[in-house]
């Protein structure tokens, strides 16, 4: 029966579009190319460091042959074949007696790269009529093969690239969420401190408990990055933004068609932080029935995904949130009382913004530096007027209220100072910044004009002659306005 090379072909395109996806293996893409076109062996030469040939990938080789071929590579001999633009035939005197047996003939196909040769591929046969009936294919297999190398080598190097800027950002992540860098020097805060420093470097299960806007993604973060998982992910879930037929495929994924629309497989939040933490925002929300899940994640280090029969194993640490009276929700039937056992491992309390007032003025420090980088000002400080009513004012919305707060100031602010009337309308009631109930325009003028001759008096540290003149006014009627308003200088001197 004829040989035909060209029934073999599709094979060995096949073989290469299978992995397309993945890392093609060369080996067994030889090994496909020796025994498709009857051939002895085979291997593949690619251009190497400092130009010279390095040996990709064999077929039909003993172990003691590879070596022996390996060493004629490595000592130059091949690296001609770096060098032919064109098949080329090779007796088993080119090939010498090391790499090449008595009879064979063996064809050198270039591994082209646009303009570039990259290798090339040496395929061995046991006679010449085979040799010549199969080179006639030779070039178009090479060009397959060449291409793959060069998608390879693109991909490889995307990916070495992508594992830099990772590493990176890892870094950058956890240099963030140093404890160093954490804002706030109150009591209540070092406590927190304290207690982050113990849990961090464990694998308890935290739960951390605090009100909306104290900061809860923050410590947990600070906690993962000071942990042993900090090379691993960190992932984040906020159980209250998903509706209750979504989050159990957010948490454990989902087996395509397990529901409807459930059009391909997807990994859950535990897969995805394999080795590192998940951390569940608003744990208080999660419903009762994945509240059931969730506890024999917990018990049993394992689940399954929405549809699947398969039990995966569940090597993550868990640290919770909420803002929840988690006692009144198990009281109410709202929370499983079991699951709270489980997750009340080691609790951290953040406490609200209203109780660590000394923090409010490091914090207001820490956000306009943020802000006037990223809005582009030039702002020097925050007036003692607005750091009375940010000292004054109760937070309800704690740190996230004043970040806002500070934010919109930054935005509003035309000069180089945030003044009172820069911060948002509820900082400035009656009751913070001691206005009158009606808001008249002669009392609005005067609140100004006291601000203004406060914040001058701070820059020339009470000195009334030197503040006169910046204003452009004179001694004499800032002295009465001084008077009028009932400000005293002597706190402003140094």
């Amino acid at each position: 029966m004829t040989f035909d090379p060209y029934d073999h072909l599709s094979a060995v395109s096949n073989y290469i579009a299978d992995h397309a996806d993945r890392t093609l293996n060369l080996n067994g893409l030889l090994d496909l190319i020796v025994r498709s076109f009857s051939a002895e062996r085979a291997f593949i030469i690619v251009r190497g460091p400092e130009e010279r040939a390095t040996v990709a990938a064999t077929a039909g080789f003993s172990a003691a042959e590879f070596r022996r071929l390996d060493g004629r590579v490595n000592s130059g001999s091949l690296d001609s074949l770096l060098g032919i633009t064109d098949p080329v035939y090779l007796s088993s005197d080119d090939l010498s007696s090391e790499v090449s047996r008595e009879e064979t003939r063996a064809a050198a196909v270039p591994l082209s790269i646009g303009k570039s040769v990259a290798g090339a591929i040496v395929i061995q046969w046991p006679n010449e009529s085979r040799a010549m009936e199969a080179s006639r294919i030779l070039p178009v297999i090479a060009t397959m093969v060449a291409q793959s190398i060069r998608v390879e080598r693109a991909v490889a190097g995307e990916r070495e690239r992508l594992q830099e800027e990772n590493l990176h950002l890892m870094q950058e992540l956890k240099e963030k969420y140093d404890f160093t860098h954490l804002i706030g020097n109150s009591g209540a805060m070092r406590r927190v401190y304290e207690q982050v420093a113990q849990v961090a470097r464990s694998n308890a299960t935290v739960l951390l408990r605090g009100e909306s806007g104290t900061g809860k993604e923050m410590i947990a973060s600070a906690i993962h990055y000071n942990s042993l998982r900090s090379k691993r992910p960190f992932v984040r879930i906020n159980c209250a933004a998903l509706p209750d037929t979504l989050i159990e495929s957010e948490l454990f994924g989902h087996e395509k068609g397990a529901f409807t629309g459930a059009d391909r497989f997807k990994k859950g939040r535990f897969e995805m932080a394999e080795g590192g933490t998940l951390f569940l925002d608003e744990i208080g929300d999660l419903p009762l029935q994945t509240q059931i899940k969730l506890l024999r994640v917990l018990q049993e280090r394992e689940f399954e995904r929405l549809g699947g029969t398969e039990t995966i194993r569940a090597n993550i640490r868990l640290i919770t949130a909420t803002n929840k009276n988690l006692e009144e929700a198990i009281a109410k039937g709202e929370f499983r009382e079991d699951l709270y056992y489980r997750l009340n491992v080691f609790t951290i309390f953040l406490p609200p913004l209203r109780e660590r007032k000394s923090d409010i003025l490091l914090l207001a420090e820490h956000f306009l530096e943020k802000y006037e980088k990223e809005h582009g000002k030039h702002i020097k400080r925050i007036s003692t007027p607005a750091i009375d009513m940010l000292m004054s004012y109760h937070f309800p919305g704690n740190v996230r209220e004043l970040e806002n707060a500070i934010e919109r100031a930054v935005l509003v602010c035309d000069s180089s100072v945030i003044h009172g009337h820069h911060l948002p309308p509820t900082l400035q009631t009656a009751e913070v910044s001691g206005t009158q109930t009606r808001l008249t325009l002669a009392s609005a003028i005067a609140a100004f004009e006291r601000d203004l001759i406060i914040d001058t008096l701070k820059s020339t540290s009470g000195n009334i002659a030197a503040a006169a003149r910046q204003l452009e006014s004179t001694e004499r009627i800032l002295g009465y306005k001084i008077k009028k308003y009932g400000i005293d200088t002597m706190r402003f001197r140094k």
